[in-house]
């Protein structure tokens, strides 16, 4: 959520560009330029870093050269085009002394210079990347001599630095959609937390990606920083709560504390909605509901929300939302704070009055469109057995097909396609009776409906209308972009022999799943929840297709993954292979239950 609130695009200038302001006695150093020869040096360089290093120490002397260039004009190549990508690519390559060397030019002599650069944007690149490179710090520590540690010390200061002119003008920062950018990457650093976006920005490319977050040890000062600039923020929440990058970066100090120091991120939580909730409004309103309708405080909210405990969700019910869930759900901004809350409540005795209410206005929520707080509802029913059957049932009457009971056999293409029975089927043709089916379609919020109720206990009526689709529709959802994971849902939680039964239907479309880029992968889930029984019928099929299946990019893995050959020329060692693999599949299943 933090990451979709960031401003992109504007690293490269196209068009679009939004227009920084410039600060009237400061804004010397962004007029100027570096002359049309350092443009072509750095341009060169960045070609230089495109190709790669094969040697260690052919690396550390580029990068050495470069920043001998650099030395002196730090802030003026930071604030360059050309040379604030060169530059932002080459510190990450470089050693946290360098590192160190190239903050403390951009600092000055009082570190208020770290500002301009920081509000600039591109020094505003500059600098995330030079604060990125603590994740680096404790590599190898079985290798780390006394020299490493003193350039690690460096480093450390220059960081501190940083946190010092942050705290000092950390309005101005907290209002620049770059220094906002610079404030949140110092944040995480300051948790030893990176996020994979912020943590993968190398010299060169990647052959795997990285992890979704980066976990690292760091200085014991800098939980002392974090803690500070924690205190600030709160000062100043007025501002966190009213400006998108404010809010955005607050989003973050929440996420990295919820992460790393929970008792902080509690503290934290407990400020936003003290403050929230202290301010005057309408006799009779909470001040809350204004500010889950905003734009801003909106995104604020649902991060609040999502790391929230027990009682902090229990008394925001209690309190400020009660009565209120049903206009907000229908809020085109609303709704997702209310999806927030669902989400963080769903183990929580909460959820059923939350429930409750909204199944007060079911029906409005759908017509809506607001399939985020029906789907929320559902995956969150799976962990109250006791409601399962009243909103399935209340689906059935809102797509039209509960009464009579012969109807409910269709439920499943609609739920798919969200459409009410009388549009899905044309309840007259041209000579005035009988049904005219569409075809059958799927859209995102229908395939993750259809996996929650995937879910529920009883999963009857699911099953008996999967039953019922055609080889057709059958390929179609198997083939879909978001069918295939309904399908796939639906077959992984059957039992045993329901699950053959299905396996029954798919049998003649096996081949034709195993050739698509979505129809493999749910071949190869249903694979690994099949009996042995289950898959040899699965590869008696596929075996007769075998130049097809090896020829194509998809159903290639498939052959593979299934040890087909082996099953056509070694069956008896195939069979041995399989059982092995039921029987720790099923020693593993009962030791994690």
């Amino acid at each position: 959520m933090v990451e979709e609130m960031e401003v992109k695009g504007q690293r490269y200038f196209k068009g679009g560009q939004k227009k920084s302001q410039k600060r009237p006695a400061q804004d010397g150093i962004k007029r100027r330029r570096l002359d049309g020869t350092s443009v072509s040096y750095f341009r060169r360089v960045s070609e230089r870093l495109n190709e790669g290093f094969t040697e260690e120490e052919e690396k550390a002397l580029f990068v050495e050269n470069v920043l001998s260039e650099v030395k002196g004009q730090a802030a003026l190549v930071s604030t360059d085009m050309t040379g604030s990508v060169a530059l932002e690519r080459l510190l990450s390559l470089a050693s946290p002394a360098q590192v160190a060397g190239v903050l403390a030019e951009l600092g000055g002599e009082t570190g208020s210079e770290f500002r301009d650069v920081s509000c600039d944007q591109c020094g505003g690149h500059v600098m995330e990347s030079a604060l990125r490179q603590a994740h680096r710090w404790n590599e190898d520590d079985s290798e780390v001599t006394q020299e490493d540690q003193e350039h690690c010390g460096m480093l450390e200061a220059e960081v501190k630095r940083v946190c010092g002119v942050v705290r000092e003008s950390l309005v101005e920062f907290l209002k620049d959609p770059y220094g906002s950018h610079v404030l949140r990457t110092l944040v995480q650093v300051l948790s030893g937390s990176l996020s994979s976006d912020t943590a993968a920005q190398t010299g060169k490319k990647q052959k795997k990606p990285k992890a979704e977050v980066l976990d690292f040890e760091i200085p014991v000062s800098f939980w002392w920083e974090l803690k500070h600039l924690s205190e600030r923020l709160m000062e100043n929440i007025n501002v966190c709560v009213t400006s998108s990058s404010a809010s955005a970066a607050l989003q973050t100090l929440l996420t990295v504390c919820h992460r790393k120091r929970p008792l902080l991120c509690r503290k934290l939580i407990k400020g936003i909605m003290g403050y929230l909730t202290s301010l005057s409004s309408a006799p009779g309103v909470s001040p809350l509901l204004v500010f889950l309708k905003d734009p801003s405080c909106s995104h604020l909210m649902q991060t609040v929300f999502s790391f929230s405990q027990k009682a902090v969700l229990r008394d925001v019910y209690r309190k400020h939302l009660r009565t209120q869930l049903m206009p907000l759900a229908l809020h085109p901004i609303a709704n997702y704070t209310i999806q927030s809350l669902i989400t963080a409540s769903a183990r929580f005795r909460v959820f059923l009055k939350i429930f409750d209410e909204l199944m007060e206005g079911f029906e409005a929520i759908l017509a809506a469109g607001h399939m985020g707080v029906v789907v929320l509802m559902v995956e969150s029913c799976v962990h109250w057995e006791e409601k399962q059957n009243e909103l399935l049932q209340r689906l059935l009457q809102a797509f039209h097909c509960s009464e009579p009971a012969s109807l409910q056999v269709s439920c499943l293409p609609l739920f798919l396609s969200l459409l009410a029975y009388e549009v899905y089927y044309s309840t007259e043709t041209a000579e005035g009776d009988g049904l005219t089916q569409r075809r059958l379609s799927v859209s995102y919020h229908g395939s993750r409906l259809v996996q929650a109720l995937a879910g529920f206990k009883d999963r009857s009526v699911l099953m008996n209308s999967l039953h019922a689709l055609g080889s057709a529709d059958l390929l179609t959802l198997g083939t879909d972009r978001s069918g295939s994971h309904a399908l796939q849902k639906l077959l992984t939680a059957a039992s045993d022999k329901g699950r053959g039964k299905i396996l029954r239907k798919l049998e003649e479309l096996f081949v034709p799943l195993a050739c698509s880029s979505c129809g493999s992968r749910l071949l190869e889930a249903v694979w690994n929840s099949a009996t042995v029984s289950q898959r040899q019928s699965i590869a008696e099929k596929l075996v007769h297709s075998e130049s097809q299946l090896r020829s194509d990019q998809f159903a290639r893995h498939i052959w593979a993954k299934f040890g087909l050959t082996n099953f056509m020329k070694r069956r008896a060692d195939w069979q041995e292979v399989q059982t092995g693999e039921s029987k720790k599949r099923k020693m593993f299943s009962d030791i994690l239950q």
